[in-house]
């Protein structure tokens, strides 16, 4: 089966959340599977960079509508699948966020930008003169890709593909002004119930979720959320028509980038075996933030976006009765200034207990990771997270809320549980702050307890979290595809 991924973001290059990582560490897996994979991405600067020797491929043809001349040229990834890389400097030569301009705010021609990716993706699956790349199968990642399989339906061409949309977060739709679905090159008739409309607006998303064959989203318990009007964004009533169609598959993880026994980015590697030399890591890490060097100080990590929805506040209400019970805090994130400041603040409150960088630094993530005791995602959603199956693969036991991707790897410490041989962290379930600090107060006392934390431990540590297992339900999503057109 050929296989064209379309995404706005492939990490390590281009990242502002989990796609970047999925768009990277899929195809390759695919690949491993038996599928000819190629990605479809905007041609940003790091990845001119990273690419300097791409060979030119093919110019792409008028396409209607406002849709500028662009090139696609190719590279070779390292997991054995080939970059396209859709090259049009009026719309992808800015550096920076591929969404955001310097004051934070939306790029005003995004329609056109995503619209030109999209609409390329379904010129490549139609009226291509490549073969090579003329696809099986469009996988379309979020509102950014989603408008191909509308295209698709509305500007058939010779060969036609089957499609399928993931959803990374329904929360971002794409909406634009009516007037622009001509300029993205869609015919009038295209702006219906039934089509891109959506509350008088045009919605690439939405025009994803009613034109393509197949619809996944990122874990199992995301699915069944979205289809709720809590967590639907207005979409729940279609995500529930197509409920047939509608998939969730848990997200992998790169287990080469994060291993314990092998990362090069952390003081002292270790594994299953060897949970000694996590040790090393505590202290490294407490030494690098400037903490006192306290093996017995419960040291809690965490690595997020500063936001409401990541729970910030939650344990922010929280922090300072945990801090005058003796534990520390090793916090990495940027987000809401607010939030930022109040980390600060607590920091220089608390010197020798709370160490807050407020940005984003990859080898100190490894390092949270790898010397905190017990990590912290209490989000409000989360369509799957990585985080907290990174920790676990870091022998880092979680305290999470029952929501999405945390629910479907997080087993709560109980009793039962720990008898079964399941449990690997501590889940709470209202979003309050009596409820996170009663999650992480049995954390704390689940840590003393050197029996328990290490069951705990080696249950994380031993569950497969690879893109083996997803790959497979992807490919059988794939077919079902094809099947449907």
């Amino acid at each position: 089966m050929k296989v064209l991924f379309v995404t706005s973001e492939i990490a390590p290059w281009v990242k502002t959340g989990g796609l970047g990582d999925v768009a990277a560490a899929l195809p390759g897996a695919l690949v491993r599977a038996g599928c000819e994979v190629q990605v479809l991405v905007p041609c940003y600067p790091a990845l001119a960079t990273a690419f300097p020797q791409r060979r030119y491929m093919v110019d792409v043809p008028p396409l209607g509508g406002l849709l500028p001349e662009a090139q696609i040229s190719v590279a070779q990834a390292p997991d054995g699948f080939e970059l396209l890389l859709l090259e049009c400097p009026v719309c992808y030569e800015r550096y920076g966020n591929p969404y955001l301009g310097s004051d934070l705010r939306d790029w005003s021609d995004n329609a056109v930008r995503f619209g030109l990716l999209s609409r390329v993706a379904a010129w490549l699956a139609t009226e291509s003169a490549m073969p090579r790349v003329a696809p099986d199968l469009l996988h379309c990642h979020d509102w950014q890709a989603a408008m191909a399989p509308a295209y698709l339906r509305y500007r058939p061409g010779k060969r036609r593909a089957a499609s399928v949309v993931t959803i990374h977060n329904l929360a971002f739709q794409g909406l634009f002004d009516p007037h622009m679905v001509g300029d993205i090159g869609l015919p009038p008739d295209a702006f219906t119930f039934d089509g891109v409309e959506f509350h008088g607006r045009l919605c690439f998303l939405k025009a994803g979720l009613e034109c393509a064959q197949r619809i996944t989203t990122v874990s199992p318990t995301y699915a069944q959320e979205i289809q709720d009007y809590a967590y639907g964004y207005g979409l729940e009533g279609l995500l529930r028509h197509r409920a047939g169609e509608l998939s969730g598959i848990l997200n992998g993880i790169d287990t080469v980038q994060w291993n314990p026994a092998t990362d090069k980015l952390i003081a002292a590697d270790y594994g299953v075996d060897s949970l000694a030399r996590k040790a090393a890591n505590k202290r490294a890490l407490q030494r690098q933030l400037g903490l006192a060097e306290r093996a017995d100080a419960p040291l809690l990590g965490m690595v997020s976006r500063m936001t409401e929805q990541k729970g910030c506040d939650l344990v922010l209400g929280e922090a300072v009765p945990l801090l005058e019970a003796g534990a520390q805090f090793a916090v990495l994130g940027a987000g809401e200034r607010r939030f930022a400041q109040h980390w600060q603040e607590l920091a220089r409150r608390y010197p020798d207990q709370c160490g807050a960088a407020i940005g984003y630094d990859e080898r100190l993530a490894h390092q949270i990771e790898a010397g905190a005791d017990i990590f912290l995602m209490p989000s409000r959603f989360e369509p799957c997270g990585l985080n907290q199956m990174y920790s676990l693969r870091y022998g880092t036991p979680p305290v999470v809320r029952r929501t999405g991707g945390l629910a479907d790897t997080v087993v709560d410490c109980t009793p039962a549980t720990l008898a079964q041989g399941r449990a690997n962290g501590f889940v709470f379930t209202d979003a309050s702050r009596s409820s996170f600090l009663h999650a992480v107060e049995r954390a704390i006392a689940a840590w003393r307890d050197a029996s328990t934390w290490q069951h705990l431990q080696r249950a994380g540590m031993t569950t497969d979290f690879s893109w083996d297992v997803p790959a497979r339900a992807y490919l059988s999503v794939y077919e079902r595809a094809r099947a449907a057109l």
